[in-house]
């Protein structure tokens, strides 16, 4: 039985989900919540920005394929930022070939999720990737 975000820390932990599909968006929103991670969402690597700076996620999921600004060029962004390099980045994609990840990590992805996900492979992405407090 796992033990919620909530329960393990003494500050929630903030995921950023950034993808064009609303459906995804809500997905990942319904298993983060239940787990006791407060989400913020976003619809395109644009709005992600501002979105960023403004809620200071501890953990940013993003799909590769959006409009306008695509999950890599908002990746390499975020990492190029002195505030938020440090910020992991879980790039999410129906893409699974090895040329795609290896894009990824050089736009410094910290990990990589092929698409249609498991409620366990987010989980243990963010268990995975995000920094926890310390027990109460």
């Amino acid at each position: 039985m796992s033990i919620s975000a909530i329960e393990k820390t003494d500050r929630e932990i903030k995921v950023l989900v950034i993808d064009d599909s609303k459906t995804i968006r809500k997905s990942a929103e319904t298993i983060l919540s239940k787990a006791g991670y407060k989400v913020v969402t976003a619809n395109d690597g644009y709005s992600a920005l501002a979105t960023i700076v403004d809620q200071k996620p501890d953990l940013i999921f993003i799909d590769v394929m959006m409009p306008r600004l695509d999950g890599y060029q908002t990746c390499a962004l975020i990492k190029n930022n002195k505030q938020f390099r440090d910020t992991p980045v879980i790039m999410l994609t129906s893409k699974d070939g090895l040329f795609d990840r290896a894009k990824g990590k050089i736009v410094g992805s910290d990990h990589y999720m092929v698409k249609p996900f498991t409620k366990e492979e987010m989980l243990e992405a963010v268990s995975q990737h995000c920094p926890v407090a310390e027990p109460i």
